[in-house]
């Protein structure tokens, strides 16, 4: 007896038990569809969240109606997404037991994953930065997932053993404050980063700032080595592992650091420290606006804001579960957006890195994943998702006028994959 026989059979005795049953008695489960008719896909996925948190599980159905949520039926799983303008459906036996079999069929890209365990969410930023310059900040924010805020001197300290989720935004690892010296060096808002890094290193014996990241970027990677996830955007992609490769040189000019920098450093950076990235030279240049040649950003800009997309690679869902649940979408062409570090070239990828999405006809990677130890990291190039070219200054995205954003349901697909079912994460 085949598996599609078996799938069959089953909805067929599902279909007997649920003859006779009241209306309320047959509301078995709550399906949140997540394709493009849905209502607000951002806020379903802190209801997913909030359920978690609550002890409480939950199917996710990868690649089945854009990445459904399947819930035990439950009144105030119902109550919340009325409340948040979230679609839904009501499932009797019978309807559940055909979900269930189309999403197990083996004539469809299609699987089911339990969500067991919620993730213990924290991110890494500065004490003085404005939450609406963070994507991951925003999102978390708007589908009201809750999350903690830390920096250098909680990981230093060894506080990030109480946090399941990592996320790195808009930082500078190697030491240069974002290479802004150039265009911003003497504005108020540069010289006081400047200053709350510098007191910071201080506080810790280091001399250099650049010394200090060098610290926490190894702290972060003995977090993912010992089992935690790791995502990043925007300059904390590349300027990670250039910090981890520079362990033997000094790529900091005199106003970044007060000594200049080593001139043979491109020669001297070991590639076996980094965790996604190898081969790769640095732009020593102090007033150019770009860290190494990893960024893709000069490319990107080339095209223009109405020809940069990028697409989402399709994984198969029972094979690759990991890679399937982290580009889960209602789309798989989604809108490019640009940031200090936007898109990675490909030449300059570890074999061992997964490829999630990329500009198609080119070598430029947007979305990556891997395995470090007992932890995964992914990165994500860009900003905002739904900003373009966010400069400094800019206002803040209104979520609220974007509730379908493919870009932002990535981010939120990062935040639940850490909650699936330990056996289904085989890679």
């Amino acid at each position: 007896m085949n598996n599609n026989t078996i799938l069959k059979l089953f909805v067929f005795l599902i279909s007997v038990l649920a003859i006779g049953q009241t209306p309320a008695s047959a509301q078995v489960k709550l399906l949140v569809p997540m394709e493009p008719s849905q209502t607000n896909h951002l806020k379903a996925y802190g209801i997913a969240y909030r359920h978690l948190l609550n002890g409480k599980e939950l199917d996710w159905l990868l690649n089945y109606r854009g990445g459904a949520f399947l819930f035990n039926y439950d009144q105030s799983v119902e109550n919340e997404c009325r409340q948040k303008n979230v679609s839904y459906e009501l499932l009797n036996g019978t309807q559940t037991a055909t979900a269930y079999a189309d999403a197990q069929s083996d004539e469809s890209n299609t699987d089911i994953v339990r969500l067991e365990k919620v993730a213990r969410i924290a991110v890494y930023v500065p004490p003085n930065a404005l939450p609406w310059d963070d994507a991951v900040q925003l999102v978390l924010e708007y589908a009201e997932i809750p999350y903690e805020k830390l920096w250098d001197e909680e990981v230093l300290t060894g506080k990030l053993k109480g946090f399941d989720w990592l996320h790195l935004h808009h930082e500078d690892f190697t030491g240069q404050y974002g290479k802004f010296f150039a265009t911003y060096g003497s504005s108020p808002w540069y010289l006081t980063q400047k200053q709350i890094n510098e007191d910071m290193a201080a506080k810790f014996g280091f001399p250099k700032v650049s010394q200090l990241k060098r610290a926490v970027v190894e702290k972060l990677r003995e977090y993912v080595s010992n089992g935690g996830f790791l995502f990043t955007m925007c300059s904390a992609t590349d300027t990670y592992d250039i910090a981890l490769a520079t362990k033997n040189t000094d790529i900091c000019e005199v106003m970044y650091d007060g000594d200049p920098a080593d001139p043979d450093a491109n020669s001297k950076l070991d590639y076996s420290e980094c965790l996604a990235f190898e081969n790769f030279s640095i732009d020593m240049n102090p007033y150019v606006y770009e860290y190494s040649n990893i960024d893709m950003t000069n490319q990107l800009l080339n095209y223009g804001q109405f020809n940069d997309n990028f697409r989402l690679i399709d994984f198969s869902a029972r094979i690759d579960p990991v890679p399937t649940m982290l580009t889960q979408n209602h789309t798989y062409l989604v809108s490019g957006f640009m940031g200090q570090t936007t898109g990675f070239n490909k030449q300059f990828l570890k074999k061992n890195v997964t490829i999630l999405g990329m500009n198609e006809g080119t070598d430029i990677v947007k979305y990556i994943h891997g395995n470090y130890g007992k932890g995964t990291f992914t990165f994500f190039g860009g900003h905002d998702p739904e900003d373009y070219q966010h400069a400094v200054g800019d206002p803040k995205t209104e979520l609220e006028l974007h509730p379908h954003s493919p870009g932002y349901r990535l981010i939120l697909n990062n935040v639940l994959f850490p909650a699936a079912k330990k056996k289904k994460l085989k890679t």
